[in-house]
């Protein structure tokens, strides 16, 4: 099958990117292929379960059309600026229907940092669980399109089976690309990116302040969508925040089982930067760095071009507060609530009482007492369910599409990490399969609706490097 591949991001100025081959694994095999993502591309299934297929996603093989490189960025980590980052375990390899299509996994680039380019098998199926997960939420994303074990091991704390994961992304643009080139004051190239990224991404849109308007927009739906689900992205650095507005990178981040604001998951965010109650305010902080980066864009006179940015950044809390107000009032079955008390009041309650986030929501279009039989202390609940019934009629069926039954729960990941390294992909293969259909009740698949007992509880979460 011939794959019609092109990579316009090989047409940009050599600074944009590294021309980077991957590195051939010795015996790959498949864990999975996405079949319905590969349709949507226009490509057989059946054609990436192949040997020839095979050989492309494990990166043992280039495809007529496709111009392996790794992508330059820069960004803020935790706070701290790095002038170059760059994908140090990440090839793209090129587009097909529009979509970029990248390995990560498949060996060291010009970007590694004395790093081994390759992936762990765990970061693998993590990230192709969550993201296929958000995607099935609702939620925008980048996809996955296929897994394989590479048959080679890596070494990271002790040696690991090795993984390679094949990701599809409107585009892999970050606000870290802007940063990358306003470091260097290489101004044409900021022009490039910005013309292409209106071009990529087809936006109505012809300037660099228009381009912002539009990522602010999108920033500010996206967080309140992952705050709407209890998800903690848990690296949102500068480089981890795409200008398409999709979910990128799905290192150390987690769905929230206690509702608490403060919870965060990753290991190397020991102060909580990233927490669940932080994410909206870091969202605006990574905007401002963005703004920073295209200033010179905005206007030749740099006090008006300071003025037009802080105009549209005073614009996100507002935005963010309107989407998150939609989103828990659909939730709550009251889609035309003006009440953000009436919500506080709710999430209160649920951390005082620590009670499960996508229980309690889910349990509250059931019935009264599904609702308060996760609450200790059941009268302020009866309370809060008063003033609820006083506030109007809830759409249940609304609430059912809102709040799902099945989110990939951190304790499901790790024991689907456990049986993969002992060749057993039955975990993988039953959780996906639940996740795949997260707004409905299925069969079987009652356990995976719970919430970790005390001794499953997952504490902190790593990025795959």
């Amino acid at each position: 099958m011939k794959l019609n591949f092109q990579n316009t991001f090989a047409r940009l100025p050599k600074g944009f990117f590294e021309k980077t081959e991957p590195t051939p694994v010795i015996q790959p095999s498949i864990i999975a292929v996405n079949d319905k993502l590969a349709k949507e591309l226009g490509i057989d299934p059946n054609f990436l379960r192949s040997d020839e297929g095979l050989a492309i996603l494990a990166g043992n093989s280039i495809p007529e059309g496709a111009e392996p490189l790794a992508m330059a960025y820069a960004g803020h980590q935790f706070g701290g600026f790095s002038p170059q980052l760059g994908d140090g375990r990440a090839i793209l390899i090129g587009e097909i229907g529009g979509k970029d299509i990248q390995l990560k996994g498949a060996g060291p680039t010009p970007f590694s940092r004395r790093g081994d380019g390759r992936s762990a098998l765990g970061p693998v199926l993590r990230e192709y669980l969550v993201s296929e997960a958000m995607h099935a939420l609702g939620i925008p994303t980048t996809r996955a399109l296929a897994a394989v074990l590479s048959g080679e091991l890596v070494l990271r704390e002790k040696p690991e089976k090795g993984g390679v994961f094949t990701r599809v992304a409107s585009s892999h643009l970050r606000i870290g690309t802007a940063q990358y080139f306003a470091a260097r004051d290489d101004t044409e190239s900021l022009k490039a990116l910005v013309e292409y990224a209106i071009q990529r991404h087809n936006l109505q849109a012809s300037t660099a302040f228009e381009l912002f308007q539009d990522v602010i927009r999108k920033q500010a739906q996206l967080v309140a969508q992952w705050m709407g689900l209890g998800f903690i992205h848990g690296v949102m650095n500068t480089d981890n925040m795409s200008l398409s507005g999709e979910t990128i990178d799905y290192g150390p981040c987690a769905f929230m089982d206690q509702f608490n604001p403060t919870q965060k998951f990753s290991y190397i965010d020991q102060n909580g930067r990233y927490a669940y109650s932080n994410q909206p305010g870091i969202a605006q902080w990574n905007l401002t760095r963005f703004a920073e980066a295209l200033l010179p864009l905005f206007n030749k006179d740099q006090e008006k071009a300071v003025q037009m940015a802080k105009g549209e950044l005073e614009k996100f809390p507002n935005l963010f507060d309107e989407s998150h107000l939609e989103i828990f009032s659909k939730k709550i079955g009251l889609p035309q609530n003006q009440d953000p008390e009436l919500i506080q009041a709710l999430l209160d309650l649920m951390a005082s009482q620590k009670t499960d986030f996508t229980l309690t929501f889910r349990s509250l279009s059931n019935s009264p007492d599904s609702f308060l039989s996760n609450f200790e202390d059941k009268e302020p609940a009866q309370d809060w369910l008063a003033r609820w019934n006083a506030a109007g009629i809830p759409d249940t069926s609304l609430m059912k599409v809102m709040n799902p039954a099945y989110i990939p729960r951190n304790h499901r990941i790790e024991e689907v990490i456990e049986a993969a390294q002992q060749d057993n992909f039955a975990p993988f293969h039953e959780l996906h399969k639940a996740l795949q259909n997260p707004y409905n009740e299925q069969e079987g698949f009652e356990k995976l609706q719970q919430p970790p007992t005390p001794e499953e509880i997952v504490c902190n979460t790593f990025c795959g490097t």
